[in-house]
């Protein structure tokens, strides 16, 4: 069956992309209420930094995607509610040597996204290598080789904006982990093509030894002759949004705080995208830190008021508002479809599902689809001197999808050789995989465990059983022993316990349950891992039937 779906989708290639990414329905986490409201978060997973293009009635939106590949999530939506994942801007990182290996927090930092002039740009600070960009002329296919348009470092957190004139501003912030200084914003003009600088830097906002430390993220526009930069301050969990407005690009600005948590359970809400809809309402998408779960995505209705944008419900006229948790959707021209990130993966296709990505720029060896509805991931040769699993760069991995939720994962290990070994995984600073490992002519179902991956910490293995092969090779000249097993995550408030089952009915619990933590910078992932000890032996791998989410 799984090889008949197979060949009905090669010969449906020119759709498979849009199959995967059209209609698909979360049962962990669907935000449309159906009766005309929505609630928050509006995508329930790490989308951190998130900001929004409109382009007539539609809107694409991506997110920082740090070393993680493919780079830049677009997602698109048709009312700001329902979002759904169609593709992604950057298929590899440089420089190679640095990005061929995880580069955990490096990379793409708090995109911008913009539609101008019938093309859509989106700009990025590394805050290595310095402010890059990419752009198409369709968010749903291929974008150009990413451009770096300033080198140097420490820049990150850029927009651009193309006034009514031609001319191109773009306003950024600042790493203090490379610059050695933080908490200003600097403006400076590029040229009329957005690819090079024709101006020096100008700070145009100073929040140091105030209130506003740690102003970042800072997003560029301009309304009825007004310029506006919107940027979060305050810190990460308990930051708020400011709004600042001048008559000139270049300042000076004043600014009011207009988005913070109040009296609400919604921490820290800001860093985000302002949008005019074609209906003529304003909203504003931010984030929210819930820490393993990573900075997910909420929706805000915009009013404005003396002509500043309070973002929210400001219930006692202060100009600031507090988030809402539950509001009418936003107004459109037809009704939009109930749709959410694909999580499900059934593995049918000649292409993995959306949701995926790695550790590091793809390699052809880190694993593959097959003609028969599976995936293979082959057995990475780890370095024997490493303790843990954080520098493997071949997990295929994708975000939590909902704060509680139950993964299952249906696979068949195949191994060539002694310890090689692989499973399911949640990764982070901390991680704990349930993996299967080979010991002579049997399987070790193993528990490991790390805290503190990041710090080079060893890992804790625990042996939970040990089984007998369900097929072997008697032709091959180097034989092989198979053992087919479902594996399984159930994650319940920033916890996850694993379980195994040999049927697919019956479960059996598989050690203690774990307590969940972020990564660099990212939420905790979850996926498939598969490793061996460097060496000359054959690869083993991971044959995944499916990988579900489900409640």
């Amino acid at each position: 069956m799984k090889k008949s779906l197979f060949l009905l989708a090669l010969s449906l290639l020119p759709l498979v992309g849009l199959a995967q990414s059209t209609g698909y329905r979360s049962q962990v986490w669907s935000p449309d209420n159906g009766d005309g409201t929505y609630t928050n978060p509006v995508i329930n997973a790490d989308y951190s930094d998130p900001d929004v293009c409109v382009a007539g009635d539609d809107y694409y939106l991506t997110a920082s995607s740090f070393q993680c590949i493919p780079g830049l999530p677009i997602l698109h939506s048709k009312d700001l509610v329902n979002w759904e994942i169609i593709g992604y801007a950057v298929k590899e990182l440089k420089p190679k040597e640095v990005f061929d290996q995880p580069s955990h927090g490096n990379g793409i930092w708090a995109p911008s996204i913009r539609y101008h002039d019938g093309m859509f740009y989106i700009y990025w600070g590394d805050p290595d290598y310095g402010v890059f960009m990419v752009k198409t002329d369709n968010p749903a296919g291929e974008w150009s080789e990413p451009l770096c348009v300033i080198p140097g470092k420490g820049m990150i957190d850029t927009c651009p904006l193309w006034d009514e004139d031609g001319r191109c501003y773009l306003v950024n912030g600042w790493a203090n982990s490379r610059s050695r200084f933080a908490s200003v914003l600097t403006v400076r003009e590029l040229n009329a093509e957005g690819t090079k600088p024709i101006s020096d830097p100008v700070i145009v906002f100073d929040g140091n030894g105030t209130e506003n430390r740690t102003c970042e993220g800072p997003k560029f526009y301009k309304r009825e002759g007004w310029y506006w930069i919107m940027c979060p301050a305050g810190g990460v969990p308990t930051g708020f949004q400011l709004a600042m407005r001048s008559k000139s690009p270049y300042g000076p600005y004043e600014s009011k705080v207009v988005l913070a948590q109040g009296k609400t359970e919604i921490n820290g809400p800001h860093q985000g995208g302002w949008v005019h809809t074609e209906m003529g309402e304003d909203w504003f998408l931010h984030f929210q830190d819930k820490e393993c779960y990573g900075r997910v995505v909420h929706l805000q209705p915009v009013t404005w008021k003396d002509n500043w944008p309070v973002m929210g419900v400001d219930k006692d006229g202060d100009y600031c508002g507090d988030p809402v948790l539950r509001y009418r959707k936003p107004k459109t021209r037809a009704p939009w479809k109930v749709v959410n990130p694909v999580e499900t993966d059934e593995f049918d296709a000649p292409t993995l599902g959306k949701q995926w990505q790695w550790h590091a720029n793809y390699q052809q060896n880190f694993g593959m689809p097959t003609a028969f509805g599976t995936f293979r991931l082959f057995t990475f040769k780890h370095d024997k001197q490493s303790v843990n699993l954080w520098d493997v760069p071949n997990m295929l991995l994708q975000k939590t999808p909902a704060d509680n939720f139950t993964a299952t994962a249906k696979i068949r290990f195949t191994s060539k050789a002694d310890n090689q070994m692989g499973g399911v995984i949640m990764m982070g600073l901390d991680y704990s995989a349930l993996m299967v490992k080979r010991i002579g002519d049997e399987f070790q179902l193993l528990r490991a465990t790390c805290q503190a991956a990041d710090k080079g910490k060893p890992e804790t293995v625990s042996v939970i059983t040990t089984l007998k092969p369900t097929a072997k090779d008697v032709i091959d000249y180097k034989p092989g022993i198979h053992l087919d097993i479902y594996l399984r995550m159930t994650v319940k408030a920033g916890k996850c316990s694993f379980a195994y089952s040999l049927d697919g009915k019956k479960y059996h619990d598989a050690g203690e349950t774990f307590k969940m933590r972020e990564g660099k910078w990212i939420g905790a992932k979850i996926g498939l891992v598969s490793v061996e000890p460097d060496g000359n032996t054959d690869r083993g791998w991971v044959e995944a039937d499916w990988f579900r989410i489900s409640r």
